[in-house]
């Protein structure tokens, strides 16, 4: 079994998050029963592993290990080129941005807040064209879709139909 922490709230469904530093938590409702909470932790137990393992990966990625210098270089690099590539794309989804920030995050390759802004991992540079551009694709698409519906990943597919084959790639990363 698996060790992890219990949260109780006002939630309707258990649901269960692994974090970056493989703590696990499990998030369930008050009325929920403690054998109910259990089989579902032993029910999800092998995607668990899989999770805690896929973080062991990335841990160890030589994408997490950079000198000061190199990331130096590379911040200068993702300011020049993130801009204008979502400059690029941001028409073709058929969207517009707010301000466009690029920082050291280690457990997002980009986000886009409520408010149209977008932020990128300065990592982002050290991936080929074609999976940057799917990261700025999938956060420009946050601009219709502020969820991963069917109706997001559609809007994905429309402007990549090979979105699903660079999403596998940066999973691996």
């Amino acid at each position: 079994m698996v060790n992890y922490e219990l949260k109780r709230s006002r939630r309707r469904t258990i649901a269960i998050h692994v974090n970056t530093d493989g703590s696990v938590e499990v998030r369930a409702p008050y009325l929920a029963t403690r054998s109910q909470i259990e089989r579902f932790v032993l029910e999800k137990e092998s995607w668990i592993e899989k999770t805690l393992a896929k973080i062991k990966e990335r841990e160890q990625s030589p994408i997490r290990d950079i000198s000061p210098e190199e990331k130096k270089r590379l911040m200068k690099q993702a300011h020049n080129l993130i801009p204008a590539r979502v400059a690029y794309y941001a028409p073709i989804v058929g969207v517009r941005y707010n301000r466009i920030a690029i920082r050291d995050t280690k457990t997002r390759w980009g986000s886009c807040s409520k408010d149209g802004n977008l932020n990128f991992s300065f990592r982002l540079v050290k991936m080929p064209l074609e999976i940057l551009d799917y990261v700025i694709v999938h956060e420009l698409c946050h601009r219709i879709h502020m969820n991963h519906s069917k109706e997001f990943w559609a809007e994905v597919e429309r402007v990549l139909p090979d979105y699903k084959e660079r999403r596998k790639y940066l999973k691996t990363q």
